[in-house]
């Protein structure tokens, strides 16, 4: 049995990578459950083919599709600014969108390494740019995707951007995904001193069959020219395919601790949750923090960094 996502009606939500994958299932099963989602999305072509989709599960559901790039700072104060000017409630911030491990080291639009910026930097700001409007709802929630690899994911304050070391696509994604794991924490921490009523959560979605490890380099754009190459790694991919070697799950099962950080009333403030079989498969369980995120000096320190590089701050 999957999980049954409680009614969400009169609540609004934004999905960000809403177009594939587990964040289009993630508000698909909103969708379903009565909430309005607005589905944050790079390219606007594909999020109308999403939305007609899930149209077709959820006939007459309020669903808005809206263009936001992670990957470009810019773009994310002007989605943010348009959700402020809606002068709408916002219930609901799903942090689901981001990159994995392109073949060479690329940057964002703002100079920033790819999988940092897009998967980190661009959530952070986000986060910080919406809270004002978050805040004014009862019972808000901010639910971040992360992926098992921050369980090994290193910090380097000398190097967050991989200018002086190999670029690792590998590691550099394991370290993305371990700031996001820090910052939903330090997060969560400020939320319980501040009294602020508001719940931030973690996932993972295990190993779930999806794009993102298939999306290359281009993230969905149409050409390799909004990204800018700027040396090579010497990693690529192996051309082994390992949904034949480990045990993997569709999107259906893998977006379900998405779906219930961000939905389940029992989600807890600052949990974490994924897969129960191996971390890889199976029903929503509660994860334990990994021993590379429990440092919450580490958080602090990385939410300082993040609000200097991003020119955003909590409210």
């Amino acid at each position: 049995m999957f999980y049954q996502v409680p009614t969400q009606r009169d609540r609004r939500f934004i999905v960000t990578g809403s177009n594939s994958g587990t964040g289009r299932e993630t508000a698909r099963r909103l969708a379903l459950a009565g909430a309005e989602v607005i589905l944050a999305v790079r390219s606007p072509e594909k999020g109308e083919a999403a939305r007609a989709e899930i149209l077709r599960d959820a006939p007459g559901a309020a669903i808005q599709v809206r263009r936001l790039d992670l990957a470009d700072l810019s773009s994310v104060r002007a989605f943010a600014a348009g959700i402020i000017e809606d002068k709408k409630p916002l219930h609901a911030l799903v942090n689901n969108a981001g990159v994995m491990a392109p073949p060479k080291r690329y940057e964002t639009v703002d100079g920033f390494e790819l999988q940092f910026g897009t998967n980190f930097l661009g959530p952070f700001a986000l986060t910080n740019l919406l809270l004002p409007r978050l805040l004014e709802q009862p019972h808000a929630i901010v639910a971040t995707m992360l992926s098992g690899t921050a369980n090994f994911g290193k910090l380097d304050f000398t190097d967050l951007n991989w200018t002086r070391r190999r670029f690792s696509p590998v590691r550099a994604y394991a370290a993305s995904k371990l700031a996001d794991l820090l910052f939903a924490r330090h997060l969560a921490a400020v939320a319980g001193e501040r009294r602020w009523d508001l719940k931030s959560t973690l996932a993972h979605p295990g190993f779930t069959r999806t794009n993102l490890q298939t999306a290359g380099k281009n993230l969905g754009r149409s050409t390799d020219a909004q990204l800018k190459p700027i040396r090579n790694s010497g990693i690529g991919p192996s051309g082994i395919s390992l949904w034949t070697v480990l045990p993997s799950q569709g999107v259906e099962v893998g977006s379900e601790p998405l779906l219930y950080a961000a939905t389940a009333p029992e989600a807890e403030q600052g949990a974490y949750y994924g897969p129960r079989w191996w971390a890889m498969v199976g029903r929503t369980h509660r994860a334990s923090i990994p021993r590379s995120g429990r440092s919450m000096e580490l958080a602090a320190r990385l939410w300082s960094e993040a609000e200097r590089l991003t020119g955003t701050s909590l409210p």
